[in-house]
Parts: structure tokens; sequence; C-alpha cells
């Protein structure tokens, strides 16, 4: 969550971050939601279906394989590399929320 004091919200240069160091790669990512979210949500807004595939790290870890040993596409042609970014990304936000939930007990 961001902060709400105007100090600490300036200190969030978030678009600076998305759009100034990586910019592609977020495109990638977002493509990789978007084809995730056709097949496990067909027709439906984007959204993260939490429930439907809970194995991050080793996902993101068979991707990064797939891409070490010269796959730099999936057969969806979505990035490998993208695709395990999205799945630490989801493990990070659980990580996250495990412990804010964690600090409001």
């Amino acid at each position: 969550m961001l902060p709400t004091d105007d100090k600490s919200r300036k200190d969030l240069p978030l678009w600076d971050f998305m759009f100034g160091y990586f910019p592609d790669a977020w495109v990638e990512v977002v493509k990789v939601a978007v084809a995730g979210n056709k097949q496990h949500n067909p027709g439906e807004k984007l959204h993260w279906a939490r429930g439907k595939s809970m194995d991050q790290m080793n996902t993101a870890f068979r991707h990064q394989f797939d891409y070490g040993c010269g796959t730099v596409k999936d057969t969806d042609e979505c990035y490998h590399l993208a695709k395990a970014v999205w799945r630490l990304m989801a493990q990070l936000q659980l990580d996250i929320e495990k412990d804010r939930a964690r600090a409001d007990q």
C-alpha cells in the first residue's frame, strides 16, 4: 500500500521506476498477465485467480530453467523470464500480505 503522508509518497517514484527503468520488460509481464487471464478466466476482466495455480516458486524456476537452456520464449510467444517475473511478483505479494496480516493481529 502507498503511504499517506506527502514526503513518504514522494519518496516512491513509481512512475519513474516503472517507465524509466524497464518499460519494455513491464509490458511483457502485462502480456503474461493478459495471456494467463485468457487461459484461466476467459471472458472475465483482468484479475489474478489466486487459487488456480499457486506453485509460484517451482513455476518461476521452471521458466528460468527453460531460459537458461536457451529457450527465450514459451510456446505462447511470451518470454519465459516475463513469466518468471510474474510468478516471483505473485509470491512477493503473498509474502507481503502475510506479513501485513501478522502485523495487524
